[in-house]
């Protein structure tokens, strides 16, 4: 075959394979679908389709023809696990001759235990959306030269070029559900939404100290979402499958907050009528997040301190130290340098928090976020409280961007909550807003309004998701209905971070515009 043609039964193939995604249905179906007709038409057998979970720093396999009766459970790789998830982490192909002398091959699936490697070619590919990694197509064959290889790798990218988009729907809304379902509608949306350069430093730090031990400090205001920042770190760790045990440091009365932390034997003091296990020794294996750690007595301080140098503790009358392998998270709101410096807060302890810190920014400084957040909140609380409601009108938009959000995401959260119960006709209307939000700028508010050009950018991003929402996703046509141009509504699209896919009415019948 000539360097640059395909056969005509590889043409005759594309044709199909084309012809199988256009029609409407699960995409799992469709991927099947796909595999089957590689199998059929060019032999090539066992293949799968693998996405990324970028949430997760997973490879999870979504669809797969040739294995089912070997193996029902799911098949994940971690990034750089094996064939496939060397070929997701470095985004090149990969074609092993025969199996039976590529040790990176693991066959996780088990499809090939009783065969002979030796007869057998592997093959895999990334799926690319853009210049992104979204996963990966795999099949394998029986074995042949590396010449015949290359040209059939050649031929799968044009495969996963016809399906690329259709993955990267499902990666994205894959990675929502986890995000909605594993840590919670009131915070995850409120902290994880956002465009701005804030948020996004946020989402960095979480994924850069995730998969280690360390010790995480986040500092910020009340109600910014410290709390969804801690169980993002520990969803995304490699302890996500065990315990994530949450201390209120502030609420718990000092004469009781080492029992709750560390655990008393029976007996240790009046009321002691049982031995008692301890936050940290519930969260062996897991994370522990002290939250309002500042408010921590000074004995308490000295014990958490060895807890963080030692990994060792001893129950409240007991004299049995006990090791532990928990990961700390902590959290506060007050300034413990000053603290420090007071003479308040050890400064041996605030060291041993202070290793890896991040600062959860408060909403006033997310400029048009609030407006990506308030729209997320509507459409949740719509949902759950069994309503129709579609919008936020103009005077509405005026006065959640005009605000100074105090309480930050956690008081935007119940202001729309509100909103909703209280909406008659879809809309969400600036008289269902509480009145600290309608009330006229105030002496010292006039100047935390924020700045024009975010003002601006709210009311504009919220116009181009709007005739996105109408368009069903097609820029084209939303350029049209905003009188402007596609070139301007791209532009615009990629300065806030937009994801027009979301809102093709049918994610089957994805017509990705480039």
């Amino acid at each position: 075959m000539e360097n640059n043609a395909f056969t005509l039964a590889q043409l005759q193939t594309l044709h199909s394979i084309a012809a199988n995604l256009a029609k409407p249905g699960e995409l799992e179906d469709a991927l099947r679908d796909t595999l089957h007709i590689l199998a059929e038409r060019l032999g090539m057998k066992r293949g799968a389709v693998a996405i990324l979970r970028r949430d997760l720093q997973e490879i999870h396999i979504l669809a797969r023809v040739g294995m089912e009766d070997d193996r029902q459970d799911p098949v994940v790789f971690r990034l750089g696990e094996g064939i496939t998830g060397r070929v997701v982490e470095t985004g090149k192909p990969i074609a092993v001759p025969r199996l039976d002398q590529e040790p990176l091959f693991l066959d996780r699936s088990g499809a090939r235990r009783k065969l002979n490697r030796a007869d057998l070619a592997f093959l895999c590919v990334p799926i690319k959306y853009g210049q992104e990694v979204v996963g990966s197509l795999s099949a394998d064959r029986a074995a042949t030269d590396e010449t015949e290889l290359a040209d059939e790798i050649r031929f799968l990218e044009s495969v996963v070029e016809l399906i690329a988009s259709r993955v990267e729907s499902r990666r994205v809304a894959e990675e929502n559900r986890w995000l909605r379902e594993g840590a919670g509608l009131s915070g995850a949306h409120g902290l994880i939404l956002g465009a701005s350069q804030a948020i996004r430093q946020v989402r960095s730090l979480v994924a850069q100290v995730a998969d280690s031990k360390t010790t995480v400090l986040l500092t910020g205001e009340t109600g910014v979402g410290k709390g969804l920042v801690a169980r993002a770190i520990h969803l995304s760790s490699p302890r996500r499958d065990q315990a994530f045990v949450k201390v209120n440091c502030g609420a718990i009365p000092e004469t009781l907050i080492e029992s709750e932390l560390f655990g008393h034997e029976k007996g240790a003091f009046t009321g002691a009528t049982q031995t008692r296990v301890g936050r940290f020794e519930a969260a062996d294996g897991g994370t522990i997040f002290l939250d309002e750690v500042g408010e921590l007595p000074a004995q308490s301080q000295v014990k958490l301190l060895r807890v963080l140098q030692e990994r060792e503790f001893e129950r409240v009358g007991g004299s049995r130290t006990l090791k532990i392998n928990t990961r700390v998270i902590t959290a506060t709101n007050r300034d413990l340098e000053a603290e420090v410096a007071a003479g308040t807060f050890r400064a041996d302890l605030f060291y041993r928090l202070h290793v890896f810190p991040i600062h959860v920014p408060p909403l006033r400084e997310r400029g048009a976020d609030v407006m990506m957040l308030a729209d997320r909140f509507t459409k949740l609380y719509a949902e759950e409280l069994g309503k129709q409601v579609n919008r936020i009108d103009t005077p509405a938009i005026d006065m959640l961007m005009a605000y100074h959000w105090p309480g930050n995401v956690r008081e935007l959260e119940n202001v729309i909550e509100r909103a909703v119960l209280l909406s008659t006709d879809g809309v969400i209307h600036g008289h269902l807003l509480p009145p600290s939000l309608q009330m006229k700028a105030v002496e010292g508010r006039t100047k935390r309004r924020g700045k024009l050009e975010q003002l601006v950018a709210a009311y504009e991003m919220e116009l181009i998701v709007d005739a996105l929402k109408d368009a069903e996703g097609s820029q084209t046509r939303a350029a049209y209905l905003l009188g402007t141009t596609k070139r301007i509504i791209q532009y615009k699209v990629q300065k806030y971070g937009l994801d027009y896919r979301m809102f093709h009415k049918k994610a089957g019948l994805d017509r990705t515009e480039k």
